[in-house]
């Protein structure tokens, strides 16, 4: 009987080939793997090269994938079938999505993209090969290495799942400064592996190898299975003199690097600003708490902090803020552990709570470094609800003297709202994955922002020799990070000058620097394995990502032409970038697209899309389970399957598809997704509350298995909202007010606010109440997702296909 098996291989990102076997033998057969990188100045260039022999007789499917980090941008494509080329052809994102709408039938893959864990996204394509055929695949990617904590850090996933003939990972490192370490680590490692591994390292180059044989690639000689599993990584950092940085300089384009070290810290006043909302309870606080112990005791005796908590109150731990001395942190620490979840979000009154707290302290303030770090896993529900509302009234209070850091904890919350508010305010936005680790999640963004040296930070260079400068002023320095500018040079300079401004603990620093720029140029002639225009490349990838960041927290007319000015950078330098995409066409002119996902689309995959899901579910397929749900006079047929969310294991979807319902489990750390069966009807009673005066009811889609219309009925006050993929209808006392999917907008009536963002989701909030929110969801026929927040609100006389779920009773 055939057998279906499962073949990974995971690199760096995480290759994987999935493949058939028969009687225990490949039919899809890996025979050749080579991961080689090129790591120049930090800027990698990774090129993975996977070779695959059908040697069933008659044709297969092999799929390709590729886990590659969200910050590198996907370069070329091709995949070549018996001497046949297949190259990805990189497009503006809206053209390349009309002409891919026109080119395919309907319920095709629409991304070749998603998101696959909080540091890597999933780049994946199929192809079916004729019997004794062969593919080759090749995907490039760059990125440019990121300092933290004082080293530059690549990760290199393995997982083949296979033994593979031919397996070779390469990585090449130059770094004229130096390298001052470099160290590698596994966690599949054994003494016959450590073998196949080399490491060579001198001054300013390295090269490790791993290259396992197959008798050193298996568990035991009787069993064809693997020890690849697991790990790899490697680190490095550099030597660095105490100077204005390094600046090099390759064919007219130069890249400047500046990381002072061992210098005086400043001392901190730090608020943390916690949500202890209904929604935090179980692991999220109790992962919380523990982040909150650890971060304590990392604090200095120099350093001041409190901490404010907040539900639909805001409550302040303590008046004004404290030194961290001995005493205060063990006070502090007691505090924590009694932290419990409950209520609403009162987002805006927290942060300005926090604000009006630093501003009580401006005797503290001098010579300080002021910061605010927000935690919290929702939307406001409570006080001030409009976000827009909400980022003015904080950008106006801080007005530019502290740091904003924001935290959003799962997938509940708005990143794009806590991303424009933090760099609105000098500070970052990070996603929390609510893995197991996500108390070392958050201790160690504490230790990245925890030991700031610098401050006002200004990179001077020549202004009429420098073209297409990227961003030369820094508002903070934190020890163990790096600054990088870069820019083009005018054809007449002969020297290079640089000066560097910014305010230490204890002085104001003015350093300088001039480079020769024929020296300079001199450095990188002659390097084998070095691609040669890699600064103006890393110039351009440095550029749009900081156009697309900036783009974030500007105004509409500004907004368009920062993106404009991007996608002329990502066309131009084949980058597929959030505004471009990739049309790979397949034999038989098929067609799909590879669109880069950002952090704000991850709310709309972890909601609506099954991953590393098992179905438990019903249907006509083998293996499901039927099950029967009593809603009201009617039966219903629907299937569900489980998403788990705390287990750092990633497994391969069943199929890559939309669910149509999602419901957290009340209490539970993990989500259910659920399918209705169309066949028993298309009209569906979701939730009746009559405790909470609330009505949900769904309308599933002709021609597509997904809802298409929800109508959301509440009683106090008498307000009918009906949400369709093309707009929004709000009905109160015969008055009808339609909003558009097209604007981000809202509406209040007697204390329910309705909000539309823009091409994204609608939400219903009353105080008090369960909030509603409906995704859209743009695919071949758009359509729409449901799922609750605040749940804990829900009363015990709740019913309904979802509500019965949520019943206490």
């Amino acid at each position: 009987m055939e057998q279906r098996t499962l073949l990974a291989l995971m690199v760096f990102s995480s290759l994987i080939v999935l493949a058939e076997t028969i009687d225990q033998k490949p039919a899809i057969d890996i025979y050749s793997l080579h991961v080689d990188c090129k790591v120049t100045s930090r800027f990698a260039h990774t090129v993975i090269t996977s070779r695959i022999v059908n040697r069933a007789n008659e044709s297969r499917e092999a799929t390709f994938e590729v886990e590659l980090p969200k910050t590198a941008f996907i370069t070329n494509f091709s995949m070549s079938i018996d001497g046949k080329i297949y190259p990805g052809i990189i497009k503006e994102k809206a053209a390349a999505q009309n002409e891919y709408n026109t080119a395919v039938s309907q319920g095709q893959s629409a991304g070749l993209v998603k998101i696959a864990d909080r540091k890597l996204e999933q780049f994946h394509v199929s192809v079916s090969i004729a019997a004794a055929s062969k593919v080759t695949f090749e995907l490039t990617y760059e990125e440019l290495l990121k300092r933290q904590l004082g080293k530059y850090e690549l990760l290199i996933k393995v997982r083949p799942k296979q033994l593979v003939k031919h397996f070779q990972i390469d990585v090449h490192i130059f770094e004229p400064q130096g390298i001052h370490f470099l160290e590698t680590d596994s966690t599949f490692m054994t003494n016959e592996l450590s073998e196949a591994l080399t490491k060579d390292v001198n001054e300013t180059k390295a090269h490790i190898s791993f290259k396992p044989a197959l008798d050193q690639q298996k568990k035991n000689s009787e069993l064809d299975e693997t020890l690849l599993n697991g790990d790899f990584v490697v680190r490095y950092d550099v030597k660095r003199e105490a100077t204005a940085g390094d600046i090099q300089i390759v064919n007219g384009y130069f890249v400047h690097y500046f990381a002072p070290q061992e210098m005086p810290v400043f001392p901190k006043n730090v608020i943390f600003v916690i949500d202890r909302s209904g929604s935090m309870r179980g692991r999220k606080i109790e992962q919380t708490r523990d982040a909150l112990l650890k971060i304590l005791q990392d604090l200095r005796p120099e350093d001041h902090f409190n901490f404010i908590t907040f539900n639909n109150k805001v409550a302040e731990w303590k008046s004004s803020l404290l030194p961290a001395t001995e005493e205060n942190v063990a006070s502090a620490a007691a505090f924590v552990q009694t932290l419990a979840a409950r209520g609403g979000t009162d987002i805006d009154g927290a942060l300005l709570s926090a604000v009006a707290v630093l501003g009580k302290a401006e005797g503290l303030l001098e010579h300080t470094i002021s910061m605010i770090i927000l935690l919290t896993d929702g939307e406001p529900t409570s006080g001030e609800r409009n976000v827009e509302v909400i980022q003015e009234n904080v950008q106006k209070a801080i007005n530019g003297k502290y740091a904003l850091f924001c935290l959003g904890f799962g997938f509940d919350v708005s990143y794009k709202f806590l991303e424009k508010m933090a760099l609105s305010n000098g500070g970052i936005a990070r996603r929390i994955y609510e893995n197991a680790d996500a108390a070392l999640q958050l201790q160690g963004f504490y230790q990245e922002v925890a030991t700031p040296i610098l401050m006002q930070i200004e990179m001077q260079y020549p202004e009429n020799s420098i073209e297409g400068l990227t961003k030369n002023n820094f508002k903070l320095f934190f020890e163990g990070s790096e600054i990088i500018v870069s820019g083009k040079i005018s054809d007449e300079l002969d020297l290079l000058p640089v000066e560097i401004k910014a305010q230490s603990h204890t002085s104001n620093l003015t350093l300088k620097e001039e480079a020769n720029v024929k020296e300079k140029e001199q450095v990188f002639q002659n390097q084998r394995y070095i691609f040669g225009n890699f600064i103006e490349r890393l110039w351009a990838y440095l550029s749009i990502q900081q156009l697309l960041e900036k783009a974030i927290s500007a105004q509409e007319e500004d907004q368009k032409a920062l993106e404009a000015q991007a996608l002329d950078l990502s066309l131009q330098y084949s980058f597929v970038t959030p505004l471009t995409s990739m049309v790979v066409t397949k034999p038989q002119q098929k067609e799909e697209l590879a669109n880069k996902p950002t952090e704000a689309d991850n709310e709309e995959s972890e909601s609506l899309q099954v991953r590393g899901s098992r179905r438990v579910d019903t249907g006509s397929s083998p293996g499901r389970r039927r099950s029967d749900l009593q809603t009201g006079s009617s039966r219903m047929m629907f299937s569900s399957y489980r998403v788990p969310r705390l287990r750092g294991i990633e497994t391969q979807p069943v199929a890559y598809e939309y669910p149509q319902l999602l419901l957290q489990l009340p209490r539970q750390n993990e989500r259910i997704c659920l399918n209705i069966d169309k066949r028993a009807q298309t009209s569906v009673h979701l939730v009746s509350d009559p405790g909470q005066g609330l009505t949900v009811t769904g309308q599933l889609g002709d021609g597509i298995n997904h809802f298409v219309q929800f109508d959301i009925n509440y009683e106090n006050p008498p307000v009918q909202i009906h949400v369709y993929t093309h707009a929004i209808l709000v009905s109160h006392n015969n008055k009808n007010d339609w909003l558009s999917w097209t604007k981000s907008a809202s509406t209040t009536i007697q204390g329910l606010r309705v909000s539309v963002e823009k091409e994204r989701s609608v939400t219903a909030s009353l105080p008090g109440t369960v909030t509603v929110k409906i995704s859209l969801v743009k695919f071949l026929d758009d359509f729409l997702g449901l799922y609750f927040l605040n749940t804990d609100h829900f009363s015990d006389q709740v019913t309904g296909v979802l509500g019965q779920f949520y019943s206490k009773a």
